[in-house]
């Protein structure tokens, strides 16, 4: 469902936005502490929504972050859906990799359940890759209420120059909505070694070839 809802966001878009540093979480308020404020609501689905932790959802002694905050998302209706995007700027064409973390999960033994999915961008708005985490099921969370972490890594593909965060949340059984998400994070390192990291290694495998050298000479 939330392939098709991101194609038809792109046709939307509008330039604007500005790249954070690396090293920073890059999704806005992905921790729900401020409503829904940076998402977007996809055409055609229900709004995601932002709870407090509590008896009707996720209570503050169930499974979850530590530094979970007062705020979570869930959704409303049978599908939600909702998204943000990053212009890269001047991060685009460097060699980068990411690493996506967050806390989803749902209301015991129901099938509700979030998903967040990343796509990369090329210039033209076309993706050229995505990255996922989800959705978390009953099993994996021992048919219990909570969230779990999920967490996903890689190098971003050559070419991106923007981000689009989708979160969706799909109803599968009871009245409410039960997918869960809270501590979003979309981070961004440099997937070159930096000198200090290469001038060790070099010094390291000279030094194995010195060894090496009077291992022979020994023998």
């Amino acid at each position: 469902m939330i392939k098709q809802a991101c194609a038809l966001a792109l046709l939307s878009f509008t330039l604007g936005a500005q790249a954070q540093s690396l090293g920073s979480n890059l999704i806005v308020n992905g921790d729900a502490e401020a409503g829904i404020s940076g998402w977007t609501v996809f055409d055609g689905y229900s709004p995601i929504q932002s709870v407090a932790y509590g008896d009707n959802w996720v209570k503050p002694t169930q499974p979850g972050p530590v530094d979970r905050g007062l705020g979570m998302f869930t959704g409303t209706g049978a599908r939600a859906a909702a998204y943000q995007w990053l212009d890269l700027g001047a991060l685009a064409g460097q060699s980068l990799s990411y690493d996506l973390s967050g806390w989803l999960g749902g209301w015991l033994a129901q099938e509700d359940n979030a998903l967040l999915y990343v796509s990369f961008l090329d210039a033209s708005s076309s993706e050229i890759g995505h990255a996922a985490i989800g959705p978390v099921g009953p099993a994996d969370r021992g048919n219990q209420t909570g969230l779990v972490l999920r967490q996903a890594s890689g190098l971003l593909p050559t070419g991106t120059t923007s981000l689009m965060f989708s979160l969706s949340m799909e109803r599968l059984g009871g009245g409410d909505n039960d997918g869960y998400a809270d501590n979003l994070s979309f981070k961004l390192t440099s997937a070159v070694p930096e000198a200090s990291s290469v001038a060790s290694l070099l010094a390291g495998l000279a030094a194995l070839g010195l060894v090496a050298g009077l291992r022979r000479r020994q023998g």
